[in-house]
């Protein structure tokens, strides 16, 4: 086939089936390498091409251990596409360069279950999966990881933006115990997350349950002496995070207890009383060797001085507007 008609089938086309035919990915890759900008050729004809294949329908992916209908409009996250196909979510790299990334979450998740306390288990995500996908259409290969749905959940990002003033501390308290606990038990089970940012955090309002997602920027180990370095940032949360992360300096459980603390003062904004932000400042101190390093330990004196200002610990029902 010459380029001069594959313009002309790409433009009469009337539905991606009429184009693509049963030949699927193997003509599209075909049309692409004729009409290609970067092969000369023309852009209109690119562009609608592309369209008409994303028109197609939704990819499925089928693994030795289970099938994934995706669905054609995935949520973009910093490094990846997350899918929703039916029973489990997909997160497929958009760029392959950082497949070793999604290869470190795996490994996370794979480590929680094995070597932590299975009654924290409800605060990870739940790996069905990991494996290496080859995109139809171009070729490349990418680390895709597939992970139990999470119905319910909202982001810290949706709750704060959901208030303008801020978050009542009384609700901001369940939830950064709840992160405390989540850190707490992949800290025990030498997992170090390395990106707790309001993204990354998901809460149910109305079931009061915390998941803490995105274990792509995670390392083993959680003392600042075994030289673990976070391996990347997010890089518009660029200044969320402790010196020792943008140093490329060793870091431990107190990194993650720094960005835990950020997202807790991000939410109540200026609503939280003088006790919570002196206790805050201590978790925020520039030497991760002088902040707080055991979440549990925290956990407690979180505990106590909740009491001191709230009273004794009561269900208090907590609701997302629309």
């Amino acid at each position: 086939m010459r380029r001069a008609e594959a313009v002309r089938l790409i433009a009469t086309a009337r539905t991606p089936a009429e184009l693509f035919g049963p030949g699927g990915a193997r003509e599209y890759r075909r049309l692409v390498r004729l009409v290609h900008p970067d092969a000369g050729g023309p852009r209109e004809a690119f562009d609608r091409l592309t369209a008409l294949w994303r028109a197609y329908g939704p990819p499925v992916i089928r693994t030795r251990r289970g099938t994934y209908p995706l669905d054609a409009a995935p949520v973009r996250g910093d490094l990846a596409n997350l899918y929703d196909a039916g029973e489990a979510m997909v997160k497929i790299p958009r760029d392959p360069a950082v497949n070793d990334l999604l290869e470190r979450e795996a490994i996370a998740l794979r480590q929680l279950p094995k070597d932590g306390d299975g009654r924290f288990l409800p605060y990870v995500p739940r790996l069905l999966e990991s494996f290496r996908h080859r995109d139809e259409a171009t070729g490349t290969e990418r680390r895709a990881n597939a992970i139990g749905r999470l119905d319910g959940f909202r982001s810290l990002a949706e709750v704060r933006a959901a208030y303008a003033d801020g978050v009542d501390p009384r609700d901001v308290a369940w939830m950064w115990r709840r992160l405390l606990v989540a850190l707490g038990f992949a800290h025990r089970a030498g997992v170090l997350h390395g990106a707790v940012l309001p993204e990354h955090v998901l809460i149910h309002p109305e079931q009061h349950g915390l998941v803490l997602v995105d274990w792509c920027y995670s390392v083993p180990g959680c003392h600042p002496d075994r030289g673990v370095r976070v391996p990347a940032m997010v890089t518009r949360r660029a200044d969320w995070y402790p010196p020792e992360v943008a140093a490329r300096e060793p870091a431990g459980p107190g990194t993650d207890i720094y960005l835990a603390t950020r997202c807790m003062t991000y939410l109540m904004g200026d609503r939280a009383p003088k006790s919570l932000r002196a206790f805050a400042r201590g978790c925020l101190l520039t030497s991760q060797y002088r902040r707080p390093s055991d979440a549990w330990r925290l956990l407690a004196e979180l505990d106590d001085l909740l009491e001191r200002l709230y009273g004794p610990r009561r269900f208090r029902p907590f609701h997302l507007p629309a």
